[in-house]
């Protein structure tokens, strides 16, 4: 294909981190449904300040409900869902259509599990989806810059969310490590500084979350 468009690059990248986003944030979710509703204390509000998300729910049984499915809530999952698929539709010519299509399905997958008392199926579906629309990224898109701001995308949303939940240094360490390849080839403007700045700050002994957090919102 031709140059890539600023707009392009920027959709992108978004369509990487959102798509990440939503697959992080509803993996750990549903790992911890089952607890979170049997559990006396509500510890939800853990989990938002993690993520610095506002904790507008009051109790664990709205959170159950409307973190991942109020669409009016800008910090849900859904809603993160709904800005993967606007951006992969305007997308549709870089990305393909089959790619597309898994956010299509992974969208209807949301909607179904909303609409259920015991949404865990159809979320895994949801997390299905989006294993297969990367799949298909990787397969059937030709350009390997459009696959490398993807993906940039996707690394680097995961290390932020990484970062912020407190994982250990090795998970940090690989994301990092998968990272700085798919940035470096990306053809977006980077901070080179920054990527020997993260790969130093994931070997130290003791992590400092915080600052990982602030580099890797700062590559790019």
């Amino acid at each position: 294909m031709g140059i890539i468009s600023v707009e392009q690059a920027d959709r992108l990248y978004w369509l990487g981190r959102y798509t990440e986003r939503v697959y992080t944030t509803l993996r750990m979710f549903c790992e911890s449904f089952d607890v979170m509703i049997d559990e006396i204390r509500d510890s939800y509000s853990e989990f938002c300040n993690k993520i610095d998300i506002p904790d507008i729910y009051g109790d664990k049984d709205a959170f159950l409900k409307m973190y991942p499915f109020d669409k009016e809530n800008p910090d849900s999952i859904i809603s993160n869902l709904d800005r993967a698929y606007d951006n992969a539709v305007v997308l549709r010519e870089s990305i393909g259509s089959e790619a597309l299509s898994y956010i299509q399905l992974s969208v209807y997958e949301m909607n179904k599990a909303s609409a259920s008392k015991a949404p865990l199926i159809e979320l895994q579906h949801v997390t299905d989806d989006l294993l297969a629309f990367w799949g298909i990224a990787d397969d059937q898109i030709d350009s390997e810059q459009i696959r490398n701001i993807i993906k940039a995308g996707k690394r680097i949303e995961r290390i932020d969310l990484y970062a912020r939940l407190g994982v250990a240094r090795q998970e940090l360490m690989r994301e990092v490590h998968r990272m700085i390849p798919r940035v470096e080839r990306s053809g977006l403007e980077y901070e080179p500084e920054k990527l020997r700045l993260l790969k130093n700050l994931v070997e130290e002994p003791e992590l400092d979350y915080y600052r990982i957090v602030h580099e890797v919102e700062t590559v790019l």
